[in-house]
């Protein structure tokens, strides 16, 4: 599920799009699919939530548990990040937060800016 087609470096009019439900995170580059990942939720108590953000910042290395790439959304702090736990991708575990397999969540941080829109969805 990782790779649909190869993208260049940064993507011409990214977007993401996450669902919940089925647990993917997919890039759109002037709305054509060109990646999807398997994904982890917020848990029951502290879901991820639905709405329309920003990437608001990417950090390299952010360390802790947020894996190799941190890239936050503009609303609280909550964000699409790594792992150092990668046998929990595809379940409801997070306090809200995105997470991705490492070398997925590496990938989508190169082909992303600021400002990309974010829309996560049931």
């Amino acid at each position: 599920m990782a790779k649909k087609k190869v993208a260049s470096r940064i993507a011409k009019n990214p977007k993401i799009i996450i669902i919940k439900n089925e647990r993917t995170l997919t890039l759109y580059s002037n709305n054509s699919q060109i990646l999807q990942y398997p994904i982890a939720i917020g848990k029951p108590s502290t879901q991820t939530p639905v709405g329309n953000y920003l990437i608001a910042n990417k950090i390299t290395n952010p360390g802790g548990n947020l894996g190799t790439r941190w890239m936050g959304l503009n609303y609280d702090a909550y964000g699409i990040h790594g792992t150092n736990q990668p046998w929990l991708i595809g379940k409801m575990v997070s306090n809200g937060c995105i997470r991705m397999h490492n070398h997925n969540v590496e990938q989508l941080f190169e082909f992303i800016e600021l400002g990309t829109p974010v829309y996560i969805r049931d």
